[in-house]
């Protein structure tokens, strides 16, 4: 499933063409992808054509794309935005309008940027990605609601945008991210040293912190030597301040080579695969050498997925 590093490589590549650009024409070819707009896909083409999409903003896994309607003179009152998820196969493509079809395609949404016809598809194989329409509503911290690049700071300065502070309701449930700049860590820590469950359970749990799954999880505890079971409320708050910055350094990492790609259910806007697969240490290594100590790379099944880790630098401590 695409993780946060995957998802801002898409974020990165839909904002300069998608900013400011105008929704001419929608074509629904698979209306499974909608299923999350609950009042339809002829709502869904009627709200969108002719809205101007304002900016491309992401927490966690989620994008979105606050709108200001055809003819709608005060967006913030409508505050709409258009939210995609890419599921576990999900993909967001850029196209010239009349480039030969991908294959997979579910949505095709052709817009005027800067005056030219562009065409954003939706692909998506298991169909288990959507596009819908949502309300933003506010912050639960007044903060920023996600990150987005293109209008300056995050601290709501005066002149933001209206929608600078809000998220979208299906959206609203799970926490910053490890890379925002407002992310709550001395909670994050409180919140762990009162969890029974296993540590890599939790970072993987949305609502403490978003954009970690199977991939950068594994990595993350590999960096700080710690095995994916021990008991998150056993961890000190030094070894959760270090298994924090690797998750941040991880991540970043992977966002600057594009995100982890191991087939074709991952691409970045272009169609073009991510390279961090290159770098990684623990996930998809069974039976390599453990970059650290030597030992072979172990996998365990584990809520239906697996974990990978090193046996001799990852033991689990009673």
């Amino acid at each position: 499933m695409p993780e946060l590093p995957e998802v801002e490589t898409v974020r990165a590549g839909l904002a300069p063409a998608l900013t400011n650009s105008v929704v001419e024409s929608i074509e629904i070819h698979e209306a499974r992808s909608l299923k999350r707009h609950l009042a339809g896909p002829q709502d869904f083409v009627q709200t969108l054509v002719g809205a101007r999409i304002l900016a491309v903003v992401r927490r966690g896994k989620f994008l979105w794309m606050p709108l200001a309607l055809a003819g709608d003179t005060n967006p913030a009152e409508s505050s709409l935005a258009l939210v995609g998820h890419l599921g576990m196969s999900g993909q967001m493509l850029l196209r010239l309008a009349g480039t030969e079809p991908d294959k997979l395609n579910r949505v095709t949404m052709t817009v005027s940027s800067n005056g030219e016809p562009l065409e954003f598809r939706f692909i998506d194989q298991r169909i288990f990605g959507s596009l819908a329409i949502d309300r933003l509503t506010n912050t639960a911290d007044g903060g920023p609601g996600g990150f987005q690049a293109e209008f300056g700071p995050v601290d709501s300065p005066a002149g933001s945008p209206w929608w600078l502070n809000l998220i979208p309701e299906t959206a609203s449930h799970i926490s910053r991210d490890a890379l925002d700049p407002q992310f709550d860590l001395k909670a994050f820590i409180a919140r762990l040293s009162r969890k029974q469950t296993g540590i890599k359970r939790a970072i993987l749990d949305q609502q403490l912190v978003s954009g970690v799954g199977n991939i950068y999880a594994d990595e993350a505890l590999w960096a700080t030597k710690l095995h994916y079971d021990q008991t998150a409320s056993s961890l000190s708050s030094a070894k959760v301040r270090e298994l924090f910055a690797n998750v941040v350094e991880i991540l970043s990492a992977a966002v600057a080579q594009g995100g982890t790609s191991f087939d074709e259910q991952y691409k970045n806007v272009n169609g073009e695969s991510g390279y961090f697969a290159v770098s990684l240490n623990a996930y998809g290594q069974t039976g390599l050498p453990c970059n650290r100590c030597g030992s072979q790379i172990k996998r365990d099944q584990w809520a239906n997925r697996g974990s990978h880790f090193c046996p001799r630098c990852q033991k689990l401590k009673a």
